[in-house]
């Protein structure tokens, strides 16, 4: 490995967020974004090919070292807390705000058919919701969209990668029916059940960036 792909690897193993090329170029100026991403294309393919139990994710306009969702019941016994679970109902109003943002409250309860304020509180208190402005229109109600978070959190390049509303849906009503709800790690995790559904085990890896 060369040492510039050994560097990357660092900055990411030690990052709590996905970095993105963009950020990494313009924190070590001495190189070029164009060496950046030839070190992030080897050091992808390094972990691709030697079989290791992480891999380099791209995810949240960034890349990320992530574990691989064969050995996630093994990482998990070593968590002293329990991931955070969403209920279902804060699943379908976080799903109908990925496929319609932006969108008013107004508007989420109309398609919902139940108030949604307390679940808007807490989708924002986790960081999986944000405030985007406001709406033109009487009232000026707020406009809400994800994050970065939210991308990161359910193992998303971009918003282009949502799976459909009712890939989405199924899979929540899968975890619920096991006694469980959205969590961050896990073979049964929402997370990596989005990943595998939409391209297979692992899709996000990065063997080549473009």
């Amino acid at each position: 490995m060369s040492h510039l792909a050994a560097v990357l690897e660092c900055l990411l193993f030690t990052a709590e967020k996905p970095l993105s090329l963009e950020r990494i170029a313009e924190t070590f100026p001495n190189h070029a974004r164009q060496e950046w991403r030839e070190a992030l294309e080897e050091l992808g393919t390094h972990y691709h090919r030697a079989g290791h139990g992480v891999f380099v994710a791209e995810v949240g306009g960034g890349y990320q070292l992530r574990t691989r969702s064969e050995y996630a019941t093994w990482v998990v016994q070593t968590r002293p807390v329990s991931p955070q679970r969403l209920s279902q109902a804060a699943i379908e109003t976080l799903a109908v705000i990925a496929y319609k943002q932006p969108i008013i409250r107004a508007e989420i309860e109309a398609i919902r058919g139940v108030d949604v304020s307390g679940v808007l509180r807490q989708l924002l208190e986790k960081g999986l919701i944000q405030m985007l402005g406001r709406k033109d229109i009487p009232g000026r109600p707020i406009l809400y969209g994800t994050t970065a978070t939210f991308l990161e959190v359910f193992g998303l390049k971009d918003l282009r990668s949502l799976p459909t509303q009712e890939e989405l849906q199924a899979l929540a009503e899968e975890e619920l029916a096991h006694g469980g709800g959205v969590d961050d790690v896990g073979p049964g995790s929402i997370s990596s059940q989005l990943r595998e559904e939409r391209d297979g085990p692992d899709a996000a890896e990065v063997t080549s960036a473009s």
